[in-house]
């Protein structure tokens, strides 16, 4: 008979809002669907799962029965309640000689997948600030204010290049950043995923070669690669790119593209030198290669810090320079944009008309609306400040739990921190608790074993730490 796994201890159940008995249902059923437990498997006994977790035996009796109604469990008299085979699931993991099952596979697509599973109520693995940090009473008033507008706006479709009045606020926005770009250089776009699948589908070819920095965003690696093109790692040093390393990999690989971030690098939170940027830019213009500079964290530095960005360097000849409002506002509205020089946002407006055709103008005016009466500096400020705040409490934490901090940015969400073990097991067992990690492999393009970690110091709470510290085997939380 197969053992009770470690995946039902469930996270600490609330007391308020959703009653205990949808949470029981929604995590047990979350865990079936991620497939953490396998048909067959059989869960606690309604007694041993009411000690465990503090429940009455009453409310465990309602959740299984509720999960055997759901197709997700079976009641067989005398044994128990065990994990129902499901129509259509994909096959479970070989079973090994000792009873338990292989892990599955880390891959991107884990980490995206997960982030969007209900089963992790703990997601210091994530990317986004969490949703008691935003401003949603902002984009409420903003969303009903262009609800109000005339009914064209929610019934019609918006212009392929995006709102303009939307790109003329962007316009002022980049010339703070010392970036020059008429509205005709602007392209607003779903998000920065979708900039970057543009920029990419035109300015490169199934066969090319595509430089990324190594640490690096692990959506690029993967969409390229779908795309047929070769996926370069750069390393990246805390003030930017290896210059040796770059300028001999250009001359062996001769890349179509180079995917960097100059500011709030991801997954370290450094930026680069402004000697860095001038080399690179350099040997981009010895090479032929279109640098794609990926600037989505930029609104979490804080003015006053001095940096360098390749757009600002270059005016866009050979930079094309991307943004969004996504990691600062809200991430359901999907609203990014592309700055580049005339023909290339010409041709970027075009190949957007032939892909999506428009990008929503609902949220676009909803950007608009909260750019342009000033509001989003002075939220984009309480967010810097309150980062300020817990990043140095985090390095405290994450120091006393066993990790590594060598790396202590001085803006952004993130940290890269040094674990003394492999962070893909660690991430994996992590998962089987509900507590959501990003291990280090997932930021490589070579997804090699290694023993870093990012994490969201804005997203990590006592569960997390309690998770990292008994598998770390450092003393308890002070």
């Amino acid at each position: 008979m197969t053992n009770t796994p470690s995946a039902m201890i469930l996270p600490p159940l609330s007391r308020g809002g959703e009653p205990l008995v949808d949470q029981i249902v929604h995590a047990i059923a979350a865990r079936i669907d991620d497939r953490v437990l396998r048909a067959g498997v059989r869960l606690p006994s309604i007694r041993q799962f009411a000690a465990a977790h503090g429940v009455s035996s009453f409310t465990v009796v309602a959740s299984y029965d509720r999960l055997v109604a759901h197709g997700y469990l079976e009641s067989r008299r005398g044994a128990g309640f065990f994990v129902r085979p499901r129509a259509g699931s994909r096959p479970i993991a070989p079973e090994l000689a000792d009873g338990g099952a292989l892990r599955p596979p880390l891959d991107v697509s884990w980490l995206v997948r997960n982030m969007f599973s209900q089963s992790h109520q703990t997601k210091p693995g994530t990317g986004l600030l969490p949703q008691d940090w935003l401003d949603a009473p902002l984009l409420s008033q903003a969303l009903r204010a262009v609800s109000r507008q005339h009914s064209s706006v929610l019934l019609n479709y918006g212009v392929p290049q995006g709102f303009l009045p939307l790109r003329q606020q962007l316009q002022l926005k980049l010339a703070e950043l010392e970036v020059q770009a008429l509205p005709s250089q602007l392209v607003t776009t779903v998000g920065v995923t979708q900039a970057l699948d543009l920029v990419a589908r035109e300015f490169a070819r199934p066969g090319d070669t595509v430089f990324v920095d190594d640490p690096g965003w692990f959506m690029a690696f993967a969409a390229f690669a779908s795309m047929g093109l070769k996926v370069v790692g750069v390393p990246r040093l805390a003030d930017g790119p290896d210059i040796a390393r770059l300028e001999s990999l250009a001359a062996l690989h001769k890349p179509a593209l180079y995917v960097v971030s100059s500011v709030l690098h991801n997954p370290t939170s450094t930026s680069m030198s402004a000697a860095k940027a001038f080399q690179l830019l350099r040997i981009a213009g010895e090479h032929g290669i279109t640098v794609v500079e990926d600037d989505v964290y930029c609104d979490l530095l804080p003015a006053a810090q001095p940096v360098t960005r390749l757009a600002a360097l270059d005016q866009l000849q050979r930079v094309i320079y991307l943004g969004g409002f996504s990691k600062t506002l809200s991430a359901n509205l999907r609203v990014g944009f592309i700055a580049a020089s005339e023909e290339n946002a010409r041709r970027l407006a075009e190949r957007k008309l032939l892909s999506t055709l428009t990008s929503s103008e609902v949220g676009e005016r909803v950007i608009y609306k909260i750019l342009s009466e000033g509001l989003y500096r002075k939220h984009a400020d309480r967010l810097r400040v309150r980062l300020d705040a817990v990043r140095t409490r985090t390095v405290r934490l994450a120091e006393r739990s066993g990790l590594t901090v060598d790396i202590v940015p001085s803006a952004g969400m993130f940290l890269w921190v040094d674990a003394p073990c492999d962070t893909g097991e660690l991430a994996l067992s992590a998962h089987a608790q509900g507590i959501l990690l990003a291990p280090g492999t997932l930021f490589s393009p070579a997804q090699l074993p290694s023993t870093r970690l990012r994490l969201n110091v804005a997203a990590l709470d006592r569960p997390a730490w309690d998770f990292l510290e008994r598998a770390i085997g450092s003393g308890p939380t002070p």
